[in-house]
């Protein structure tokens, strides 16, 4: 693998860096699990867009740039660097997006992604159920066709922006007969739909992340499925693939979180144990190491490779990696540590337990990693099930 970058990547790097200086937002944004939040940073989505930046690697036709995945890895390393905002429709452009580009028609890409990256409409991911959690392939809630269109009863929660989003992407059971991952469906929501009831769910900071989602009669259209009916773990399962794999977790994410870790590092390093020198220097390479196996995924993409199993080693990697790094930070702050960003003595460390406890939710979501260690050692190591 060539580290070096071209002359072409070099004159991108300067042209987003440029942008970004000018236009990102000096204030912070509120958290977009409000809805003041929420409309703040679909504004900077449309401002990102018009500036053609909203979706670098996607084709010029959907929204996109099209750019290749080192330039979108050049981008994620600017965005990070010039502190801009988190990524409001994350659902949408980095889990099913992808998913719309392989399995969708011609008429549903022209039809979602354009409106997609622009984030006019932002997206949930409707997996979790009362009872079918990591467990996806025991989702009951149905879809039954009626003509032209879905008759869907039960209930998603846990629905990640489902509290203010415009759209739910999930499974439904549309053969109700069948079980485990037969006769699944995976189809497209409006949740202004008639017979949806969205009921936000709070976290413990009283913001709205999630939220249950109730389905009584509620009627789709049929052209709204994405793949072959009775054929959506299939199109799931890639869709999860995305979610695990390169770019819902750029590594631009966790090399900002290391170098703040020096920082914080340097700024208390008369009062740490000794001991916490190395640890924050194991998590600075570990964020290091994550980079370059990214950029040798992305080159072995684009020399016509795929991603497979290995898509859980990445998951298992970055998530654990998230905790271990915010650990380390409540560690070195002490007593401290147990502040709010909203505390009157944080002095801005707060975020450090705001970003540990989001980080906490990493290696359950996208797939539990007990599960993907199973995978791994099934599909990588070859190891026989128990």
């Amino acid at each position: 693998m060539n580290l070096a970058y071209t002359a072409e990547q070099q004159a991108f790097r300067t042209e987003a860096r440029d942008w970004l200086s000018a236009h990102v937002p000096r204030a912070p944004l509120k958290s977009f699990d409000t809805q003041q939040g929420f409309e703040q940073h679909c504004a900077w989505e449309h401002e990102l867009n018009a500036g053609g930046f909203a979706m670098v690697p996607w084709p010029v036709e959907y929204g996109g740039r099209g750019s290749d995945l080192l330039e979108w890895l050049i981008f994620e390393e600017e965005y990070y660097r010039a502190g801009a905002p988190g990524r409001v429709n994350q659902n949408g452009i980095f889990l099913l997006g992808p998913t719309i580009m392989e399995y969708g028609t011609s008429e549903q890409k022209a039809r979602f992604l354009p409106k997609m990256a622009a984030s006019e409409e932002v997206w949930a991911q409707g997996w979790s159920e009362p009872n079918a959690g990591s467990d996806m392939a025991a989702i009951a809630t149905t879809a039954i066709r009626d003509g032209d269109e879905f008759v869907i009863n039960g209930q998603k929660t846990w629905v990640s922006r489902g509290a203010y989003a415009h759209w739910l992407f999930g499974l439904f059971r549309t053969d109700p007969d069948s079980e485990r991952h037969k006769g699944l469906s995976f189809v497209l929501v409006r949740l202004d739909t008639p017979g949806i009831t969205v009921r936000p769910i709070e976290k413990l900071n009283h913001k709205a992340a999630f939220a249950e989602i109730f389905f009584d009669d509620a009627r789709v259209p049929v052209e709204n499925l994405l793949g072959e009916e009775g054929q959506g773990w299939s199109v799931a399962m890639a869709t999860a693939g995305f979610e695990r794999g390169l770019m819902l977790r750029s590594p631009a994410r966790f090399q900002d979180t290391a170098a703040k870790l020096v920082a914080l590092y340097k700024e208390n390093a008369d009062h740490c144990e000794p001991k916490l020198r190395q640890d924050v220097v194991e998590c600075w390479l570990a964020a290091e190491a994550y980079t370059l196996d990214t950029y040798r995924t992305v080159s072995r993409l684009l020399s016509g490779g795929k991603i497979g199993a290995e898509a859980s080693l990445n998951k298992i990697f970055w998530s654990e990696l998230d905790v271990r790094m915010h650990e380390v930070a409540l560690e070195i702050l002490g007593h401290r540590a147990e502040l709010l960003p909203g505390a009157p003595a944080a002095e801005g460390v707060g975020e450090w337990l705001d970003g540990y406890i989001f980080a906490l939710a990493g290696p359950i979501y996208a797939g539990t990693n007990e599960i993907q260690r199973n995978v791994i050692a099934e599909r990588i190591l070859g190891l026989p099930r128990k």
